[in-house]
């Protein structure tokens, strides 16, 4: 079988080639002439163009290589990529040495592009590539051969697989995917500073020739900037390059492939470089000297005039701050920095009068806020420059004297007398008259006037410290020559005190004495109060009238603590004798002329427990004997009210003899009586109630009589016999007790039945 297979005439693929002659039964020939035709022999060769030697030698080694499985064997052809003409290329040929040439064997070929990319002769074998093929599709296929019989079709020998490699050819130029290209560098930059690099792709076969070698050179932006050949960094050429005078540079780069030679293809890209900005500028005013016109009557803050330092830098780099470094108007002027427009504004700190100076002077500067060192030896980043300020005159509003005005006066001053006096005057050189007047608003009841000429202000109505010690108003000054240039000042006035209120009790004071109260006892303790406010505080003077100096009940004491102290002078007051008692006492100030007033204070007896606590004070308790209160005498009658009733029920009872005692009626007695059928003991029985409790009712301290609902009871006491009226005699006794307020009273009744 002969096999032959076109190819390349490259020395590569030679070598290629001969690596093959070990795969058994291969026979490769790479030639474009057509190929030449040998005798069968039991095994497949290889024939080449060349001497005769070489065939030779092939020749031997494919009698080594001697194998006999199969008839024929290869591993890969080889067809140049778009490759072009009036007839389809022939690839290789397929022939077994099972042919005798009697055209019984078919050739088949399947796989990769089979009948649409590659076409076979199935009577000689020829392979042909009928489509231009382009390496950078698709690099290589892979097919399947067979021999089978014409008529059958059955196989003659197994499927062999083989790869038909499409041969690289210089068809694509480099590009650059991601141009154009942007870059930045400092400005200034020292030489061979590297900026950027860039990147081309070649779609060549980069193992295989120089097609995807790629060298890289600058077509424009010479000689500012230089490339590396192979590595593509653009680096700057020229050192100190200038923003300020150029800040934006064009470089075209150049990428070509087979290494740079000749013949080569080539893509190009552009690179934009910018030069960013360092402070290598100072500041410098646009002018040397300024002027500026400001009215006298400006408002405190407001802009004057700007002033510019222009900078040649950008951004930071740019900003400057200004200063005012000398001058006749540094403490009333101020200069601040604007960030966005990058000037100096000047403002007004303090007023300004035409009439005191009529211009100033400034040295202002400004300097860099951001400073490179490594310039720093191109000078100060900082200039100045002089402003000159003439102050206009301006119609001004009245000046008072001072800012506030505080006045006093004597509360019981004379209607019209001459509180104080308020002064202003117009600032200009015309010196308009003032005329002053009362803001009624602040005066609503004008209880002061002032004159317009003068501006003496005067009291028109009475004063009282007592009811207002503060009095504030406003007071207007208006220039005559112009109604609208007016001023206004606070007034305070203070209203000082006199002694014109006599001192009194604090409050109303009633005193409580104890019939068992002893001699030097205090009763009461009172204080004074003055409606005056003395600078020293207040002091007071306490004394009987004078008829009542020798009171023989009771005396004075004055304390420390400038209050008062009443006392007794004896025991035994009785209540049924004096109940109440009036102590007049003068209370007098210390105030020039001292003030006086007399004040009454009334002392009530009362009946007090042993400790000295008030019980009574009321005299009715003195009606009964025992010592009973009115409303304990008001509990026993209603007691013996009930008692009556209950002797005519029994009245009744006994007529009716032996008659049981049955009350039908349906508001029967027994709602409030409770009944035991227990014989009593007789008068001697006192253990059913407490007789003391009858006698004093008011024994109980520190409570007043108080009524209540009354619990009722009654008991039989030492039964003789029992049973209920069953003819004895029996001895029943009834007990009552009443509660009125924290009192109890007890009724006992006994009779015979």
């Amino acid at each position: 079988m002969v096999i032959c297979l076109t190819g390349g005439t490259m020395p590569e693929r030679l070598a290629e080639m001969l690596l093959d002659l070990w795969t058994p039964l291969i026979i490769l020939w790479i030639t474009l002439p057509p190929c030449i035709y040998m005798a069968p022999m039991n095994q497949s060769q290889v024939l080449m163009s060349g001497s005769p030697l070489e065939l030779n030698r092939l020749t031997e080694e494919q009698r080594i290589l001697n194998r006999s499985k199969r008839g024929w064997v290869w591993n890969q052809m080889f067809v140049l990529e778009e490759f072009s003409g009036p007839e389809p290329i022939l690839v290789g040929r397929l022939h077994t040495d099972l042919d005798p040439g009697s055209k019984k064997i078919k050739y088949i070929l399947s796989g990769d592009g089979a009948g649409t990319i590659f076409q076979i002769n199935d009577i000689t074998g020829d392979i042909h590539a009928i489509k231009r093929l382009d390496r950078e599709e698709k690099a290589e296929y892979t097919l399947t051969a067979q021999a089978v019989d014409w008529e059958t079709n059955k196989p003659l020998e197994p499927p062999s697989e083989f790869i038909i490699k499409v041969q690289d050819i210089n068809d694509n130029a480099p590009e650059f995917l991601n141009g154009p290209y942007h870059a930045t560098v400092p400005e200034m930059s020292i030489l061979g500073t590297s900026v950027t690099n860039v990147t081309a792709t070649d779609a060549d076969d980069p193992v295989y020739g120089n097609s995807a070698k790629l060298v890289y050179s600058i077509l424009e932006g010479q000689p500012y900037f230089s490339i590396e050949p192979e590595t593509a960094i653009i680096k700057t050429a020229l050192p100190n390059m200038d923003r300020e005078a150029k800040e934006e540079y064009l470089v075209v780069i150049q990428a070509k492939d087979m290494g740079g030679h000749s013949g080569g293809l080539s893509g190009t890209t552009t690179l934009t470089v910018t030069l960013t900005d360092v402070n290598d500028n100072p500041p410098k005013f646009a002018q040397s000297l300024y002027h500026f016109s400001v009215p006298e009557d400006v408002v405190l803050g407001t802009a004057i005039g700007r002033v510019k330092a222009n900078d040649q830098d950008i951004g930071e780099n740019a900003q400057s701050s200004y200063d005012i470094i000398d001058g006749d108007g540094t403490a009333l002027f101020e200069i601040t920095s604007d960030a966005q427009a990058q000037d100096g504004i000047i403002r007004l700190r303090k007023p300004l009068d035409f009439e005191t100076k009529k211009s100033y002077t400034l040295k202002v500067e400004a300097a860099n806020v951001h400073i490179d060192p490594r310039f720093s030896g191109r000078g100060p980043f900082k200039d100045t420059a002089t402003v000159k300020i003439v102050v206009e005159d301006a119609d001004e509003p009245p000046v008072f004297s001072s800012p506030t005005y505080l006045l006093e006066v004597h509360e019981n001053a004379a209607l019209n007398s001459v509180i104080g006096q308020v002064t202003a005057r117009d600032p200009d050189i015309t010196s308009s008259p003032i005329r002053f007047s009362i803001d009624r608003h602040t005066d609503l009841e004008r209880q002061f006037n002032i004159n317009a000429d003068d501006g003496k202000i005067t009291l028109a109505t009475p004063l009282d410290r007592e009811l207002s010690v503060w009095h504030n108003i406003t007071i207007i000054a208006t220039e005559i020559r112009n109604h609208s240039q007016i001023s206004r000042v606070p007034v305070a006035i203070k209203v000082l005190d006199v002694n014109d209120n006599a001192p009194e009790f604090a409050s109303e004071y009633e005193a409580f004495l104890c019939e068992n109260g002893k001699p030097g006892q205090v009763i009461q303790t009172v204080s004074a109060m003055d409606k005056d406010d003395p600078k020293n505080g207040h002091y007071f003077l306490y004394s009987l009238l004078p008829e009542m100096v020798n009171n023989p009940n009771f005396t004075i004491k004055k304390n420390e603590d400038n209050s008062l102290s009443i006392l007794a002078k004896h025991n035994g007051f009785n209540r049924q004798k004096q109940e109440v008692y009036l102590l007049p006492i003068i209370i007098s100030d210390s105030g020039n002329p001292p003030l006086s007033s007399t004040s009454t204070l009334t002392i009530r007896v009362c009946g007090c427990s042993s400790d000295g606590v008030v019980q009574s004070c009321n005299v009715e308790a003195y009606v009964l004997p025992i010592g009973l209160s009115m409303g304990a005498l008001i509990a026993i009658l209603a007691c013996i009210i009930l008692l009556l009733v209950i002797v005519v029920l029994f009245v009744t009872l006994r007529r009716h003899k032996n008659e049981p005692l049955i009350i039908k009626d349906d508001e029967d007695v027994r709602e409030n009586i409770i009944r035991y059928d227990d014989e009593g003991g007789g008068e001697e029985d006192t253990e059913a109630f407490d007789i003391a409790t009858l006698q004093n009712p008011d024994g109980i301290n520190g409570f007043l009589p108080r009524w209540g609902l009354p619990t009722q009871w009654w008991k039989e006491r030492n039964p003789i016999q029992t049973g209920l009226f069953s003819g004895s005699r029996i001895t029943r006794s009834l007990h009552f007790i009443f509660f009125h307020k924290d009192t109890k009273i007890n009724c006992i009744t006994q009779w015979t039945t």
